[in-house]
């Protein structure tokens, strides 16, 4: 049995609450038909236990929602503003700063300004939203992510990270002057949630800044990947988590961040940059695309309650507990056979879709099939993360197929307790030891982008 000692409580106390409700077995499996098998197209008060994404879907703190009182909604020049910039340069270190409504509207604006069409964009794993924007903009994806990430198997303290001869192989097949810039994601989610080594970020830096190519950081979970170089990596144990931050930036050109997950707020984004023309053409763009360059599509109160959620984030209690909460639910997977990828991510746990169901190939939606089967067990919403969410190739039409085919349970901040967490694991326990009641799912509705969203799949 998993022993609870092990892992903290949670470091706050409970001053609201939220009321859930479950609704029958059978009501669950006809709103699952009714939403087309995709658990994105649930209606919220239908879901016991709410594990699609961590994005945006945090609990704020008492302060967060005091600041939301101090909300300066002017146009332009908001104090908010300048209380965010201030924040996101004291701990990320980059000179320029420009807020967007979420992550994607960061990785619109650097794709629009860092990309000539025909250039590549290598990075360690895909991320959805990211490719999108990658190719639309002209830039062709490559994966220079170490091997062993593909592999949900392998235990190794970093496989988020970037294979240096990956990447030399790139270069010498296309020239620098080819690449757009390196995109490194702390921590890659796909991967299920790896984390990238200082060490790595540091070699993969001075490798471009010797051939002129930028890196640019997806920072989305960059404190909970530092927390995993604080625990894993030697000389960092008696670091602060703040000051094991502002060293991972160092080694960038810049950053496109989610202020949905470690800003621990419900909506915003930024991109940050120290090259001052590159500045100026995103600043011109966030006009057209966001808003003012001093809202970016945010609220004055969301940018307070986002410096404010960026500061707790840097607090050690916080995310010891954060990283352990979500371990805790891997753990008690992995004592009952559950096949999951590991080691166990900082946001989520991934169940290893094709072991759970070896009768279903990859070419019925394994992962969308068995999301599906764990809301109508228990009322518990995950999403796909597999052949589904990779899409189709824009040159030939066929699938992507990941060789990761995973479900992500995903575990938003200062949601949910371990109780719930005991929750979700016997349902995924339960339907794993009747897995062969799972059946694969067609097509009915395929999107032409980003299908995994609003897609809609009939029963075989």
């Amino acid at each position: 049995m998993t022993d609870i000692t092990r892992y903290p409580a949670e470091p706050f106390r409970i001053k609201s609450v939220e009321t859930i409700k479950m609704n029958t077995r059978e009501e669950r499996e006809q709103l699952i038909r009714k939403a087309g098998f995709n658990t994105f197209l649930l209606d919220s008060e239908d879901v016991y236990i709410d594990l699609l994404t961590d994005s945006g879907t945090n609990a704020m703190s008492d302060r967060q929602w005091a600041g939301l009182m101090m909300g300066d909604e002017a146009y332009a020049g908001s104090r908010n503003w300048y209380h965010l910039k201030d924040t996101v340069q004291e701990l990320f270190g980059f000179e320029y700063v420009i807020p967007t409504h979420q992550g994607r509207g960061a990785e619109n604006l650097l794709s629009r300004v860092a990309i000539k069409p025909g250039q590549y964009v290598p990075g360690n794993m895909y991320f959805t939203t990211t490719r999108y924007h990658q190719e639309a903009n002209g830039g062709i994806f490559r994966d220079i992510i170490r091997d062993e990430a593909h592999d949900p198997a392998a235990e190794l303290p970093f496989k988020g990270d970037v294979d240096l001869k990956k990447l030399q192989a790139l270069v010498d097949e296309v020239g620098a002057e080819q690449i757009a810039y390196v995109c490194l994601a702390i921590t890659v989610n796909l991967a299920g949630g790896q984390p990238v080594s200082m060490g790595n970020m540091r070699e993969v830096y001075a490798y471009c800044q010797k051939k002129g190519i930028k890196v640019f950081m997806d920072a989305t979970r960059c404190v909970e990947n530092a927390y995993f170089i604080k625990e894993r990596e030697a000389g960092y144990q008696d670091k602060s988590i703040k000051e094991i931050v502002r060293e991972q930036f160092s080694y960038s050109d810049g950053c496109t961040m989610s202020g949905k997950k470690d800003c621990i707020t419900n909506i915003g984004g930024f991109l940050c940059m120290n090259d001052e023309e590159m500045f100026t053409a995103a600043r011109e763009l966030v006009v057209v695309f966001e808003g003012m360059p001093s809202y970016g599509g945010m609220a004055g109160r969301d940018m307070e309650a986002m410096a404010i959620g960026l500061k707790e984030a840097m607090q050690e209690e916080y995310i010891e507990y954060r990283i352990k909460q979500v371990r805790y639910l891997g753990e008690r997977l992995t004592e009952a056979g559950v096949p999951i990828v590991k080691p166990v991510g900082g946001h989520a746990v991934f169940l290893d879709a094709r072991a759970f169901c070896p009768h279903l190939d990859q070419t019925v939606f394994p992962a969308q099939a068995l999301a599906a089967a764990i809301y109508v067990e228990g009322g518990v919403r995950t999403m796909e993360r597999g052949i589904i969410s990779a899409g189709r190739d824009k040159v030939t039409g066929k699938d992507h197929a990941p060789k990761l085919e995973t479900v992500r349970v995903t575990i938003p901040r200062r949601v949910y307790t371990y109780k719930h967490m005991d929750v979700v694991a016997d349902t995924i326990i339960h339907l794993f030891n009747h897995k062969q009641d799972i059946k694969g799912l067609k097509w009915a509705y395929e999107p032409k982008q980003l299908r995994f969203f609003t897609g809609r799949f009939e029963q075989l």
